[in-house]
């Protein structure tokens, strides 16, 4: 293997903390952006790095408050999908990084989607793995969240589901597979993630991002709106078993986008714990016709 493509493990203060992020290829302005979920880490991109990174230059940081990252208290820091966009958009300026191809999943859905919304020039891809931008994902598994976003009470705070221990850890791994799936999965994944959520106040932090996912919620239309005006290409990948976002989801993607493929696998919603090595063979062809594309235009 080029050394080049080997993966790299850096820190960079960014936006007024230190960002722990991995890269993989020959640095250039244009790149691979991979923004992982919670309560997960670039760790998530452990497989993908080294081998996209043989066809493009690929960063992949940990989010404020989330694996190696600073994780600074909550009465110190605005914890807000805003917030953390502000600092992924820093590291990429940094980086000398002008245009990317942007994975997004999860809770960096509203991430990346903030900064695709206030920099459309930049996104020449998207690919949306386990990521929800309308209603169509949002079974009544959210309705006790929508109660609680609605009237914070204590009763309603009492109705939410318990998810920020160890057991609520793993539990965003395996829920809704069979075993057979279940078996695939390697426990040291949320055994770290768990440890870094336990760090003293994490968990707080956390719970202040699930807070604010009502605000993503509510940019829905936006996010439809940017959807038809650019038409940026888009690879939408499914875990089916995802008990979060409905599978309904992916045809929502369909009816904004013109240029769109999607692909479900008999996967969960950490798809890329059972099914990294066909999310990277499809990541390395739409990344080179993406910058194929690109380079025409040029």
């Amino acid at each position: 293997m080029k050394r080049s493509t080997k993966t790299r493990h850096l820190y960079r203060e960014s936006g007024g903390v230190k960002v722990h992020y991995r890269e993989s290829g020959v640095p250039a302005s244009t790149a691979v952006l991979l923004l992982h979920g919670s309560p997960s880490s670039s760790y998530s991109f452990r497989e993908v790095l080294p081998a996209l990174g043989e066809h493009a230059y690929v960063v992949a940081p940990d989010l404020p408050g989330f694996g190696f990252s600073d994780a600074p208290p909550l009465d110190e820091y605005d914890y807000s999908f805003e917030q953390l966009s502000y600092v992924i958009e820093a590291l990429v300026a940094d980086l000398g990084i002008e245009h990317y191809v942007l994975y997004v999943t999860d809770f960096s859905t509203p991430v990346g989607y903030l900064m695709a919304m206030r920099h459309p020039e930049r996104v020449l891809g998207l690919v949306v793995q386990n990521g929800n931008t309308h209603e169509a994902g949002l079974n009544e598994a959210w309705d006790a969240p929508r109660r609680f976003w609605a009237d914070p009470s204590e009763e309603n705070k009492a109705g939410l589901p318990e998810w920020l221990n160890f057991p609520g850890t793993r539990d965003t791994y395996l829920s809704g597979l069979p075993q057979e799936l279940q078996d695939l999965h390697p426990r040291e994944s949320w055994h770290l993630d768990w440890e870094r959520l336990s760090r003293p106040g994490n968990l707080d932090v956390h719970f202040q991002l699930f807070c604010d996912y009502r605000n993503h919620i509510a940019r829905f239309g936006d996010i439809v709106a940017y959807h038809k005006e650019h038409q940026p290409p888009c690879l939408v990948l499914w875990g089916r078993h995802d008990t979060f976002f409905d599978i309904a989801e992916v045809m929502a993607y369909h009816q904004d986008l013109d240029a769109v493929d999607f692909h479900v696998y008999n996967g969960g919603h950490m798809l890329l714990e059972t099914h990294a090595a066909e999310v990277t063979e499809l990541l390395v062809t739409f990344v080179g016709d993406v910058l194929d594309r690109t380079t025409m235009r040029l």
